[in-house]
């Protein structure tokens, strides 16, 4: 079965890696690794999607004739699925600040001892952000991202491997699919937000802790085993 690997958030010291179980086109299982290194990080990742594949059931093997079965008489479409339950916002996030000068020069500074020319600059925003400019980077958020990795790379670092910074949405979608996986409503999604990271939102934690967020409910998931809820949680 293919498993597709990324790296999804690199700092000193800390490498987070993504593995995600492949069948015919669709994405059958994902897991998240820590370590000090991409290499510790990616063996982690391999770990967990092993133990969520071992929780599932057993795909059915299909022949050339069911292929074409199926292709004659399509599967109906299957009922709607509920969308994942989101935390609630307690408090509205501060307001981006008008002034990004600061972050921007520091941008500079990174990018010049790294050794990176603009179209070296372009390679690395158009893998991380889709745009190869750096003034289409419209969010605060988005800013932050692109200054903390830059200033965590290593002089001569490769635009083209090296590791692309997280995105706050494609967090929050993680998350909201781990909370509906686990069965959780709101309040119990919230309690476990405040029991682990002692915040009531989710909009209260930066990318980091959202990430640490995200590892821990999927810790939860696994604990949960094949029933997908734990009993109780500590």
């Amino acid at each position: 079965m293919p498993v597709h690997l990324r790296l999804v958030h690199a700092e000193p010291g800390s490498r987070v890696v993504e593995a995600s179980a492949l069948h015919q086109g669709e994405v059958l299982a994902m897991a998240l690794g820590e370590g000090p290194t991409a290499a510790a990080a990616e063996d982690q990742a391999r770990q967990r999607l092993e133990r969520r594949l071992g929780e599932l059931p057993a795909l059915p093997a299909t022949t050339p004739a069911d292929r074409e079965a199926t292709a004659s008489h399509p599967v109906p479409a299957a009922a709607p699925v509920p969308a994942p339950t989101a935390l609630p916002a307690v408090e509205e996030p501060a307001p981006d600040p008008e002034d990004w000068s600061a972050e921007l020069a520091r941008i500079d500074l990174a990018l010049r001892r790294i050794g990176w020319q603009r179209e070296q600059e372009g390679h690395y925003l158009e893998r991380a952000f889709g745009h190869p400019s750096r003034s289409r980077l419209t969010t605060y958020n988005d800013l932050l991202a692109y200054l903390r990795l830059v200033e965590a790379l290593e002089p001569g670092a490769d635009p083209r491997t090296a590791a692309v910074p997280l995105r706050r949405g494609d967090l929050l979608e993680q998350s909201d699919g781990l909370l509906a996986r686990l069965g959780w409503d709101a309040l119990r999604g919230r309690q476990f937000l405040e029991q682990h990271l002692g915040r009531g939102s989710r909009q209260q934690l930066n990318d980091s802790e959202l990430l640490q967020f995200n590892m821990l409910l999927e810790e939860a998931l696994l604990a949960a085993g094949p029933a997908g809820r734990p009993a109780t949680v500590d």
